[in-house]
């Protein structure tokens, strides 16, 4: 049995409307639909089966799409497009298990880009990945 949550029927919908998903020999001309760099980003609480998600797309020429576009445009211009090598900042995090899963997909400097990592709580995901996915502001 297949679920789809309301963020994922939400992205399909944003990415069909962007011309990212299409069928066919189209599909390779369309991945350069969107100008620049940009992320689909998308948040799940509670790990990869919980229904909460969130998402939203991220342009970064100029920055929009998002709560705090400029800052994670410019987190992301500094590690070069890799949400993995944002510095982790250096924060107080309560031992609280609340997993938090986190996908990025889209281009960054004309390269594919394709992370996903689960966190113990929405505090570790900040410290870790800075304003890449605060989607809340």
């Amino acid at each position: 049995m297949t679920y789809i949550t309301r963020a994922a029927a939400a992205a399909g919908a944003l990415l069909t409307a962007a011309g990212l998903l299409t069928a066919g020999p189209a599909q390779a001309a369309s991945r350069d639909a969107l100008p620049g760099d940009w992320l689909y980003l998308t948040v799940s609480k509670g790990g990869d089966r919980s229904g909460d998600s969130r998402g939203t797309l991220l342009l970064c020429e100029p920055p929009q799409g998002h709560a705090r576009a400029s800052e994670a445009c410019a987190e992301l211009a500094a590690a070069g497009g890799a949400v993995d090598r944002i510095p982790a900042r250096h924060v107080f995090c309560p031992m609280i298990f609340a997993p938090v899963t986190v996908h990025a997909r889209g281009r960054w400097d004309g390269r594919p880009v394709d992370f996903q990592d689960t966190y113990t709580s929405a505090c570790v995901m900040r410290a870790r990945t800075g304003s890449v996915f605060a989607l809340d502001g």
